[in-house]
């Protein structure tokens, strides 16, 4: 699903490079939900930029479903982000003046969709993440929660293969946090779609298949639930 080979992004401070990204080789599987933990600083958001074709690395391959996505144009990643990837943020970024129903449908619009050919997608997500007496609200009369909830629809409304998230429960609560943890991996093994997550939250890398710590641009460790230690690793990292 996902090939990264020898990753490397820098950035410019004055005169200076600023090395983000340092040699990262990884793979992640179709159907996978990883999670990317690790101090502020160590890559974890740049990662998630560059899979999202947001940006481009300095050196290095970005492979998805065979694309070759660190050759395209910028006109190229835009096409294949809109039919291939979704994005849920920390902040929902919802449109104010736009209806639920009408921000779940904003990607079909920007890919030159019609939200009549596929209101039966619409309905059948409002109805998913529970808020089908909502499609006629603004963002700013629903709950945190309920806009994360809109925010994934709209994520998935063009039934992208992979999903991104940054911090998707960084501004919630514990129990709405896990009410989105949950709406996600409905969808993860609902639709076999590929996520990652960046989080500082390890109660909701818990939810994920793998959790992947990243320190100093580089993936320190690798933890997958199917290993034997996964359960004492938590535990101690909880403690």
């Amino acid at each position: 699903m996902i090939q990264i080979n020898n990753l490397k992004k820098e950035f410019k401070q004055g005169k200076s490079n600023i090395q983000v990204l340092k040699n990262v080789d990884l793979e992640i599987q179709e159907g996978e939900f990883v999670a990317i933990m690790g101090p502020s600083g160590a890559g974890k958001s740049t990662l998630l930029q560059l899979l999202a074709g947001l940006d481009v690395p300095t050196e290095g391959e970005i492979i998805i479903n065979n694309n070759y996505l660190h050759e395209m144009s910028e006109r190229e990643r835009t096409i294949f982000r809109r039919r291939n990837i979704g994005l849920v943020f920390q902040n929902y970024q919802l449109l104010p003046n736009l209806t639920v129903e009408e921000n779940i449908a904003f990607p079909l619009h920007a890919d030159g969709k019609s939200s009549k050919d596929k209101m039966y997608v619409i309905t059948e997500l409002l109805e998913s993440v529970g808020l089908s007496d909502f499609e006629n609200t603004k963002p700013n009369l629903l709950s945190g929660g309920q806009q994360q909830r809109v925010a994934i629809a709209r994520a998935l409304v063009n039934n992208p293969s992979v999903l991104l998230a940054d911090e998707p429960t960084g501004n919630l609560d514990r129990n709405t946090a896990e009410d989105t943890l949950n709406l996600m991996t409905k969808f993860n093994h609902q639709y076999n779609q590929t996520i990652i997550m960046v989080t500082h939250d390890i109660f909701s890398a818990g939810f994920a298949d793998r959790i992947l710590l990243f320190k100093d641009g580089e993936v320190d460790q690798s933890i997958s639930r199917k290993e034997e230690n996964y359960a004492k690793y938590m535990a101690n990292f909880m403690a």
